[in-house]
């Protein structure tokens, strides 16, 4: 039992324990021969409860903080008798959590690759997420509205502007950028409920930790950050390194360079593979 070096990994805003194999968000970096190969290592992956892919939903969800989905995610752990990851990997909320587990269990994981995260909500994520609540809240098309914001979070104007420069499609006789954030707004209301994004929106208003927790963590710390992130800047990712390093921790500072911003870590694969290689 447990043959194999044990990663968890954590998945993001919208997404679920569908890491690896035809449909796995992450597809380009687990499975066998990947990064994170699947040939050497067991790669485990919770669904945030209330994500809804499991058909869980929870009414009362804004009773949750990350460090409550971070408990329910270490007694998953023991149910399945775990007791030491090689490596915990969190992107985005999923890295949030994996602060927060390692918290309160702070000899869980031999690496911990937090990517484009951080351990708190900072004034400047709360206010996005308020205006997320907003959005949530409104008669018509909630979802949508929240996606098409959103999605101005987790992209960069110069993303926008160089792929689209202004073209209008024809057809519908709107910019082409308009249609994007549409398509976006769309897709995501066929995939995900109202009831899962009110969820997830709260949890990232409610990333509690405490700077001084994190000294207490034992190891050793891969932060990874893109550059141009407008959600998770890495000048605050940069802040929490200095501060790790100013307590004589172990641990590295990795950027990927992006004109995409947040969602880089979801794009920018060859880089990401560059970065995480040598961990594995």
């Amino acid at each position: 039992m447990h043959s194999a070096p044990i990663i968890l990994i954590n998945h993001a805003l919208t997404g679920n324990s569908d890491v690896a194999g035809e449909n796995g968000w992450w597809k380009s970096l687990v499975g066998a021969g990947k990064v994170i190969d699947a040939n050497r290592f067991t790669v485990i992956c919770f669904n945030i409860p209330g994500n809804g892919f499991d058909g869980f939903f929870i009414d009362n969800y804004e009773d949750f903080t990350v460090q409550d989905v971070a408990k329910i995610f270490l007694q998953g752990l023991e149910k399945l008798k775990i007791e030491k990851l090689f490596a915990l990997v969190g992107g985005s909320i999923g890295g949030s959590i994996g602060w927060e587990m390692l918290s309160l269990e702070n000899d869980l994981a031999e690496k911990f690759i937090p990517i484009a995260t951080d351990f708190k909500t900072s004034d400047w994520l709360h206010s996005q997420c308020l205006v997320q609540k907003f959005l949530l809240e409104s008669e018509e098309q909630p979802l949508e509205k929240a996606r098409v914001h959103a999605m101005l979070c987790y992209r960069t104007p110069e993303s926008l502007n160089s792929r689209f420069n202004r073209e209008i499609d024809s057809d519908k006789q709107i910019l082409k950028s308009h249609d994007w954030l549409n398509f976006h707004g769309k897709r995501l209301n066929e995939r995900f409920s109202l009831k899962a994004y009110k969820l997830v929106n709260h949890l990232l208003m409610n990333i509690n930790g405490e700077e001084n927790e994190l000294e207490n963590i034992s190891s050793e710390i891969h932060l990874i950050s893109v550059d141009s992130d407008l959600f998770y800047p890495a000048f605050e990712i940069k802040n929490t390194y200095q501060f790790l390093q100013n307590k004589n921790k172990n641990v590295q500072y990795h950027e990927i360079k992006s004109i995409h911003g947040h969602d880089a870590f979801l794009m920018e694969y060859e880089q990401l593979n560059t970065i995480l290689k040598p961990i594995f």
